[in-house]
């Protein structure tokens, strides 16, 4: 008499709903009758393998691969994917890859990103009657089913279904969480070998039935079944990416590109993770980590919160100009950071990898990310050059004369005459964390490392100076909620504007904002009950422009300056002046010796009254129209006293 087991029937139109069941033949092997082409039903726990079952019957895959994360299966998958058509070797590099999407399928979908909570006030603010809420779209549990049912069935035919097991942060770390991603892409497997810890140990953590991140991802069919670009199968008409925080649950369909398939990323180590911040008493934040080791040897670390391409990925691994000074990197994107019994605030770099902009990087403006990518790394979306390598726009300095290039889409591309970019302006480069030539000695340490400050900046052309720090931690808080910047390629908007980016999380916050505010203002009280204190809170900008719209500071590896005053502040030396909107250089104590170009520093750090009053009414009208019942009172009051001590210049 045959094994049987209970199988799902009809198919499941969601994750977690409870169908018929029936009995049937068991396959050797297999899940739901579908074979398993590599790993072994024992590996799975009962939860891993129930999450399995579910995603097997709704999505019908022709085989499971259980993902081991080994050389052997990577290289395997390099070989599918270039069969495919998806990806194409660089020769001029060691182990590197270029693949070109859809045309279609390029960016985060902002508007098409959803968290899934029974009330709306828990995912998102309530902005004023009449207003459209820009802090996160929230769907209801109803919609958040439909939406699955009218895409996923049958989504994976014909495609093997990869088990991706993964650890956000160190392994070993009690800051880590573990997922496991499901999903069609040998594209997706890839590069979450590179931006996570991924593989069998994780099955073995999991082993004891622990709970973890669920992560279920399809590229998609288009509702007409034709799929317009075969080597890169997606449905942008019906893309979605769901998170659903009370069930710790990422559903993302018909895009395979950047954050909307590597759940990783923004979907588990922000939206997910900051819920989860939330109820456990710790931050999920945009930031990167950056060590700071001083002449005299001392070291401090600092995360900074930018938006997408605004010089976040070249400060964290920043050649600096001063002499003595030495700069390493824990993280480029995103930093978890916990109060530890001491009362001491700690981050973790919960990726493996870096998932850079392209362009704009350069030899010339970073140096250590361009060392960094030039092996084990898959490239997207740039151009390709006759002789094997990459290109995209501030590479122009790079190339070999002779070399043509082929841009994104490829088609022949000549500098000076081609009328379009040849990278797509959200090109990137995945590349392994551990390349990077100043990776920080303690980037994997499990306890963290130790942070001393904390920055906020965006790209402000206008009135903002070069640096300020706030005057207390509630100070700062306001400031990070009121960060404005101009928009980047990262995301769907068109064209240059000045945005507000809170925390630069506005697209990655995972629950409502005002909460986020609330949560971020009791740090100050975890801090002082374990003995300890919140860091330091500082906003800076490097983009601000005289009035011929040249910008005033040269940037880049010249930043040190900036660093050094910051360290100078985190130990309480006199260095500063009071002005109305926080703390700024007092003559002379930005260290200006060396510097090639002549800095106007009364300009720079100068602070237009009649700019800054607009700022405060745009600020508070944004706050009018996003949070009307949602801003905390500690938030109210430091625009208030903003605007007074604005009004006695």
């Amino acid at each position: 008499m045959p094994q049987v087991i209970e199988v799902y029937t009809p198919f499941p139109t969601t994750i977690g709903c409870t169908p018929k069941l029936k009995t049937v033949p068991k396959a050797v092997n297999a899940i739901r009758g579908v074979p398993l082409s590599n790993g072994e039903l024992a590996q799975l726990s009962a939860k891993i393998r129930a999450f399995l079952e579910e995603s097997v019957a709704l999505c019908q895959p022709d085989r499971i691969h259980i993902v081991d994360g080994g050389e052997k299966e990577s290289a395997l998958l390099l070989k599918v994917l270039q069969a495919q058509g998806t990806i194409q070797p660089l020769p001029k590099y060691d182990n590197c890859w270029l693949a070109r999407t859809n045309p279609a399928d390029v960016a985060r979908v902002e508007s098409k990103t959803f968290i899934c909570t029974d009330k709306q006030e828990q995912a998102i603010p309530t902005p004023k009657a009449g207003v459209k809420g820009t802090l996160g779209n929230w769907i209801s549990p109803e919609d958040y089913e439909t939406a699955i049912r009218l895409r996923f069935p049958g989504c994976m035919k014909g495609r093997t279904m990869y088990v991706v097991p993964f650890s956000m942060g160190p392994i070993a770390s009690p800051l880590s969480k573990f997922g496991i991603e499901i999903t069609d892409s040998a594209y997706v497997v890839c590069s979450m070998r590179i931006m996570t810890r991924m593989g069998l140990e994780i099955l073995e953590k999991l082993a004891d039935n622990s709970d973890f991140i669920k992560c279920l991802h399809s590229v998609g069919t288009p509702a007409n079944g034709k799929i317009s670009m075969p080597s890169w199968p997606c449905d942008p008409e019906r893309t979605i990416i769901l998170h659903k925080p009370a069930n710790n649950e990422i559903v993302s369909y018909g895009s395979g590109y950047g954050g909307n398939s590597l759940l990783g990323k923004k979907c588990f180590a922000l939206r997910i993770g900051s819920t989860i911040a939330q109820r456990e008493g710790w931050l999920a934040e945009h930031m990167l980590i950056l060590g700071i080791t001083d002449p005299d040897g001392v070291k401090k670390y600092i995360a900074a919160a930018f938006p997408s391409a605004c010089g976040k990925t070249n400060l964290a691994m920043m050649n600096p100009s001063l002499p003595g000074y030495k700069m390493e990197c824990v993280g480029d994107d995103i930093a978890w950071m916990k109060f530890d019994s001491k009362g001491q605030l700690r981050a973790i770099n919960p990726e493996n990898g870096f998932f850079g902009v392209a362009p704009g990087t350069s030899s010339e403006t970073n140096p250590n990310a361009m060392k960094t990518v030039y092996k084990n790394t898959i490239f997207t979306n740039v151009a390709a050059t006759s002789d094997g390598g990459v290109f995209w726009e501030g590479m122009e300095n790079e190339l070999t004369p002779g070399v043509e290039i082929t841009d994104w889409l490829g088609q022949p591309w000549k500098m000076g005459e081609s009328k379009t970019p040849a990278a797509h302006p959200n090109s990137r480069f995945c590349a392994p964390a551990g390349q990077c030539p100043i990776i920080d000695p303690a980037w994997e340490d499990n306890e963290g490392v130790p942070i001393s400050a904390i920055l906020f900046g965006g790209r402000r052309p206008q009135g903002v100076p070069l640096v300020y720090e706030a005057n207390s931690w509630a100070h700062g808080v306001f400031v990070g909620s009121a960060m404005r910047s101009e928009t980047t390629a990262a995301a769907e908007h068109k064209g240059k504007m000045i945005m507000n980016d809170p925390f630069a999380m506005r697209p990655f916050f995972g629950y409502n904002f005002g909460n986020y505010l609330k949560h971020w203002l009791s740090m100050e009280k975890r801090a002082l009950a374990a003995g300890g204190q919140v860091p330091k809170i500082f906003h800076v900008n490097w983009f601000r422009k005289n009035a011929d719209g040249k910008f005033l500071w040269p940037g880049f590896g010249e930043n040190s300056r900036v660093m050094e005053w910051i360290l100078q502040r985190i130990d309480d030396r006199e260095c500063y002046r009071e002005t109305p909107i926080g703390r700024v250089p007092k003559d002379g104590a930005l260290n200006l010796h060396g510097l090639q170009s002549s800095i106007d520093e009364k300009e720079l750090f100068s602070i237009p009254k009649q700019f800054w009053l607009k700022e405060v009414e745009e600020i508070k009208q944004y706050y009018d129209n996003q949070l009307p019942q949602d801003l905390p009172v500690e938030i109210a009051k430091e625009l208030h006293k903003l605007k007074a001590r604005l009004e006695r210049m």
